[in-house]
């Protein structure tokens, strides 16, 4: 499971355990503290759900409800509200706003859990699908397996990350920034060198003879899954 989800929340201990339990889980995530970011962010990158406190300072997360489902580009981006108010009437007012579903704070992680997978299942199924393939490489994210053919391929764990990550998203070009931002996180003391270097490494364990290479390189932008490599994605 391999789902993009953008944390909006304020509270550090919140944010953090939010990410700590969903990283566990296999899901990608980012983290803004304020609604002001939300755009930025979303235009960086879109994720496949958004977790939304309600009280943030500035914005408020009614109000960046709002403003996601009046783009046209965001009007389906599912929401997941967090807050403390557990009325009835501010339930309301936060689905009758475009939240998709609502979580009353304190709540447990389990629930949280579930309340994503269910929600990614119905409007976006392909977000936790379990296996990738274009032509004839295959990646397993439950596994921890990629398979060219009726070959394995034995990569490193961050070799696994980048594939993945760039499978998800054919023809689209990611510079190095966005790869270590992604891929590699929070690392620390990683420069965009080692971006190259891994790539030059995933080349090598990908393809042998004459297969051709499925990573594109474009010049003084990064690098993209190549999109005319085997056909649309699985």
């Amino acid at each position: 499971m391999s789902a993009s989800i953008l944390i909006v929340e304020d509270e550090s201990g919140i944010h953090q355990l939010l990410e700590y339990n969903l990283k566990a889980e296999g899901f990608r995530t980012r983290v803004v503290e304020t609604g002001e970011e939300v755009q930025f962010a979303l235009s960086d990158e879109m994720p496949d759900l958004v977790l939304l406190d309600w009280m943030l300072p500035g914005l408020s997360g009614i109000e960046v409800c709002r403003l996601i489902r009046a783009r046209p580009e965001t009007k389906a981006l599912p929401i997941i509200m967090l807050t403390a108010r557990g009325e009835e009437a501010e339930r309301v007012r936060g689905l009758a706003t475009g939240a998709d579903d609502y979580i009353v704070k304190p709540f447990s992680i389990p629930e949280v859990m579930a309340r994503i997978r269910s929600i990614l299942r119905r409007v976006k199924p392909d977000a936790i699908i379990e296996m990738m393939s274009r032509g004839d490489i295959t990646l397993d994210r439950a596994k921890k397996r990629v398979t060219r053919g009726n070959r394995d391929i034995s990569l490193s764990p961050t070799e696994f990350r980048l594939l993945e990550y760039l499978m998800q998203q054919p023809g689209r070009v990611f510079s190095r920034a966005q790869l270590l931002d992604r891929v590699w996180s929070n690392e620390a003391e990683i420069d965009e060198r080692t971006v190259d270097v891994h790539i030059g490494r995933l080349r090598k364990s990908l393809s042998r003879g004459r297969e051709p290479d499925p990573i594109r390189t474009v010049r003084a932008s990064g690098y993209s899954f190549d999109d005319r490599f085997g056909g649309p994605v699985k």
